[in-house]
């Protein structure tokens, strides 16, 4: 049977392969429903089956440093304790007025007078040089019986530590070691105990007496005894 011309191809009661603006909008909110059920599930399933964080857990281990715990950074700057002479520290020589002799002082120390003695000091740090005439060399019976009752009525706060002979550049000396009390800081009123070293030199008739002080505890170990090696008789 021929067809008519013009006459459509599709049975009369066939539905249309094309959808609608309304079946498409009707379909697209179907799936973002779906889409949106669907995530709510997922995470109301992640929140109902994680395991609750432990309160025991700490927090991430620090990143491993190639130095030792404690060793010593040897670029970090020099921390000085209180009382503690810089390892930096300039000496320059000095002859006190009227002393047959030279000794070296730690450069930029406040100098002074006091009683005849020649002082220079830094904070509770000095230096006392003072000398007399004196027929024979001091020993440590003569320093024993004549020096410490001397410091024992001046020295406020005086506690004998020992009395030795010892050997320095000058020659022979002789070393009284005890603690005292400083002087009060005019600045801040204070005054602590101090460690003091007391040399006895002697050559030609006279005597040199250094007297080094410092804060009780401090390391001045070393500028005490660039100090005391430092003296030079003058002939």
């Amino acid at each position: 049977m021929s067809r008519e011309h013009g006459s459509d191809a599709r049975s009369p009661g066939r539905p249309s392969g094309r959808r609608g603006p309304d079946t498409r909008a009707a379909a697209a909110r179907d799936r973002f429903v779906v889409g949106v059920a669907a995530v709510g599930v997922v995470l109301a399933a992640a929140a109902c089956g994680a395991p609750p964080a432990s309160p025991s857990a700490g927090p991430a281990p620090a990143a491993d440093s190639s130095a030792p715990a404690g060793a010593p950074d040897p670029n970090a700057p020099e921390v000085v304790a209180a009382g503690d002479i810089p390892d930096n520290q300039v000496f320059v020589p000095v002859t006190p007025a009227g002393a047959p002799f030279t000794v070296s002082v730690p450069q930029g120390w406040a100098r002074s007078s006091d009683a005849g003695a020649t002082v220079f000091t830094d904070k509770f740090n000095s230096v006392r040089i003072e000398t007399r005439p004196l027929a024979a060399a001091p020993d440590v019976a003569s320093v024993r019986a004549e020096d410490v009752p001397q410091l024992q009525r001046s020295a406020p706060g005086f506690a004998l530590g020992d009395v030795q002979a010892v050997q320095r550049r000058a020659g022979p000396a002789v070393l009284a070691t005890y603690t005292a009390n400083s002087p009060t800081d005019p600045v801040t009123g204070k005054s602590v105990t101090e460690a003091v070293e007391r040399y006895a030199f002697w050559g030609n008739g006279q005597e040199a007496i250094l007297t080094l002080s410092g804060p009780n505890g401090s390391d001045n170990v070393d500028p005490w005894r660039t100090i005391t090696d430092s003296l030079r008789w003058q002939l």
